[in-house]
Formats: C-alpha cells, structure tokens, sequence
C-alpha cells in the first residue's frame, strides 16, 4: 500500500456506522415477529455458520463492548451448558440439521472461562444435532490468554479447531492497569506457542488504538510485541468510546485518551510496520501474510464479512446460539435476548430466545449486498451486480454516485463502466465511502450518539 495522505484522510472523515455488525444503519426492531423467524430457519437451504456465544467473564475490561456476563459461580456456567443444550434441541425442530456446517465460533465474554471438559460437552453435543460438518470448515474460538490452558487446547485439536483469536488490546503496563486487563507479554506468548503445538496454522491476534494512556510511541512497541509472536492475522480496532452505551467505559478520564491526530499518526505507522515486514492489509483493520486464503478471495473479489469478521467462506445461514446472539440469513436478522432470566424462560417454554430482529426487503438486500462487497474488497464490480440483481446499476444508485463524486475528485475514489474502486488512503474511509449506498443514513445519521466516530 502507498503512502496514506493523512491530511486527506482527517479532512474526509465524519461521524457515521462503524459497520462492524450490521451492513447498513437499518436497526433491529419487534415488529420482527417470532414466526418469521421461524419461516426462514424452516425454508433455509444455504450451508451453515454457527455462532454459541459464551457471555462469561470473571471481571470487566473497560474499553470492552461486548455483551457479558461477570460471576465467578461455577453453578451458572454448567447451568448455561443445559439452557444451550434445550435451545439446540428447540433449533434442530425448526431447521434441516442435515445442511452442510461450514463454520463454527465461540465468540464470548471468555469461552476459555469454561473448563476443558465443558467445551469438550458443548461442540460434542453441537456435533450430535449437527452432523455434517464441511472437511475444510473454519472452527474457531476466541481466546483471553489469562484463561487458557492445554487441557482446553486438547479439547479444540479433538475438534478439529483450526483458527485461534488471541485477545491483547496492548502491551503496554500503564495502559493495562487503566483498562483493568493486566495481561504480561510472557502470559501471552505462552498461549501462542501452546496454539502453535497443536498445529494451529491460523492465528489471529487483536490489537486496539485509542486506549487511555496510548502515545504513538508506546503503541509502536506494542506492535512490535505483537510482531515477535508471528501471528498469521492481526486485527487493528479503533477504540469506540461509547460511555452513554457502556458505563465500565466512564471510568475512564477522557483526557488521557490520545487525540483524533496522535490515532492517525498510530494507525498510519501501524500500515506501514506490518507492510514493511510482510503483511498485507485485508479489508477495514485487519493484516494477514500474503499467503492467507483471504488473499485469493481479494484477487477475485470474493471476500466477505459477517458476525465473525473476513471470511472465504461466503453465502453460509449464521445460526446465533446462546444468550444475545445474532443470526444472520440472506434476507434477515435476528438476535436473542440479553436477558438471562428472559432467555432461560423462553427455553423453558419450548421457544428460541428471539427477541428482535429485521426482515430485508429486495432494496435492502441490494444494498446489503454493494455495501458489504465494497467493504471486503475495496471495489464493486458493477457488471456483476448488474448482471446478479437485474437492475441498472448507475440508474438504481443515481444518488449514491452522486455523493460519491466528492470521493472521487479527491482521488479517494475511481468510477468507470465496470468497477468502482477505492485508493489507499480511501480504505481507511471506507465507512464514509459506504454510507451513500446507505438508504437508512438520513435518518440515523444525525444522532451523534448512534454511532462511534470512524476516528
């Protein structure tokens, strides 16, 4: 990648979608009824992606967004393992079981929080409902490296575990202690090498900018650190700073957060550190070696994003299981309930524990479709969406390239017959670049406190 104009990137810039979850602004609401959840778990057809989210951990990270559950009680962590046995059962009554799994992730809280023989008891019985799983399918786990040992190791080689997402944030002491996540270089290196023993060939590692007490400096030694660990993947997140959302985030002094300028300068070094020692940038945050899978995708304009970050593994039905988690279909969302007490009720009663979610209307699923392409890939190929969609595609988005001409006369953006594409410094605007493909944004795009800022 060529030199990213920071001064550009700062002056096209604004508040809007971090996309990070859902492709557009469209919010999940009730009017998503229960039964059509159900319709379109019982007419899928598409291969399948499961999500079990584990929702515990023993203390807060403050910068975290995550929806979490702290205790320390052993009782409510197996309590959890029946409720997401009763609710698979619920889920194989609605959905073929037979349909071919092509990805499998236990997002938390701390999946690892679990004992080795309880993760063994859960992808056990998740195997037992759902049998036929693809001989190259993505299984992964997240992974705090303070709760991670070999016995739980052993557990994810029996299953054919073959990605691993270490947590780090940052090395640095100063800012550890700040985010309440204290979590020593050696601590983490050493679940690395447990990984690497058991032949995990795909590691990710996750770093964050704009932490309290960051500088430029101290970041660049994190990056360093996590540079010695050889991690296959790195993802690269910008702190959200959301307090109004996530109260462990108001104990924060919002004067110790580095400025909008020193977090270009860490991101801008961040590019060059990891091109300059054999990564290559892949979609919004993340680095890979040139070697990676995704790579290929790129080249073919086949990368995708969903609920579990880039993939290859596109087109697949994401089956949300366990508390708060989403799922995903080609023309709908739907997530279960954050409420503990909610959820087991539901389950109690023989339901799912759905409680919101949205239905894609054609428009939607267009724009889904454009907006996620251009994400992953950087590029649009208009032909295909013509050809994929029926429609004329500079007729259909008339607005949307209107908007996008002011991208265009800063060099950030190249339009021609064929291909919309996006310039170095342009990846980093991505959201901003998405957004006039976004029909919801006019009317989200004024609440300052409906989204993060993109820096």
């Amino acid at each position: 990648m060529s030199k990213i104009d920071l001064e550009k990137f700062s002056k096209y810039s604004k508040p809007g979608p971090r996309y990070t979850s859902y492709p557009t602004a469209l919010e999940f609401d009730e009017s998503f009824s229960y039964d059509a959840y159900l319709k379109y778990l019982e007419e899928g057809t598409e291969k399948l992606s499961l999500y079990i989210h584990l929702p515990f951990c023993r203390s807060a990270c403050y910068f975290c967004g995550c929806n979490v559950v702290f205790t320390s009680k052993e009782e409510k962590l197996s309590s959890y393992i029946e409720y997401l046995k009763k609710e698979i059962d619920i889920l194989a009554k609605h959905l073929d079981t037979s349909r071919e799994v092509i990805q499998f992730h236990f997002g938390g809280g701390t999946p690892t929080f679990y004992k080795a023989f309880e993760l063994d008891e859960i992808v056990t019985y998740v195997k037992s409902k759902f049998p036929n799983w693809s001989k190259d399918a993505e299984v992964s786990c997240e992974i705090d490296p303070r709760f991670f040992n070999e016995e739980q190791m052993q557990v994810f080689q029996k299953h054919g575990f073959n990605r691993i997402s270490f947590g780090v944030q940052d090395f640095d002491p100063k800012v550890q202690k700040e985010i309440h996540r204290i979590q020593p270089y050696d601590l983490t290196k050493a679940a690395v090498d447990l990984a690497r023993k058991y032949g995990i060939n795909s590691i990710n590692i996750d770093l964050i900018y704009g932490l309290p007490y960051q500088t430029f400096e101290s970041f660049k030694k994190t990056l360093q650190a996590a540079f010695t660990l050889n991690p296959d993947r790195l993802a690269v997140f910008n702190y959200a700073h959301v307090p109004w959302m996530k109260k462990t985030m108001r104990k924060f002094d919002e004067t110790t957060l580095p400025t909008p300028d020193v977090k270009l300068q860490i991101f801008q070094h961040t590019i060059d550190f990891f091109e300059s020692n054999g990564y290559k940038m892949v979609g919004m945050d993340h680095f890979a070696k040139p070697e990676d899978e995704l790579f290929g995708a790129i080249v073919k304009g086949e990368l995708h994003r969903n609920f579990q970050g880039y993939t290859t593994k596109g087109g697949a039905n994401l089956i949300g299981i366990g508390l708060t988690s989403i799922g995903e279909g080609s023309h709908y969302y739907a997530q279960n309930t954050k409420d503990m007490k909610v959820y087991e009720e539901a389950i109690d009663a023989g339901r799912l524990p759905f409680e919101r979610g949205v239905n894609l209307n054609e428009d939607d699923y267009l724009r889904k479709a454009v907006i996620m392409e251009l994400m992953a890939n950087f590029s649009i190929d208009i032909k295909r969406v013509e050809k994929e969609h029926d429609i004329d595609f500079k007729a259909y988005f008339a607005d949307a390239l209107e908007a996008l001409q002011e991208f265009v006369d800063a060099d950030l953006v190249t339009m021609n017959d064929d291909k919309i594409s996006v310039s170095p410094t342009g990846t980093l605007l991505i959201r901003n670049i998405a957004m006039p493909f976004d029909a919801y944004m006019n009317k989200y795009g004024g609440d300052k406190k409906s989204f993060s800022k993109t820096v």
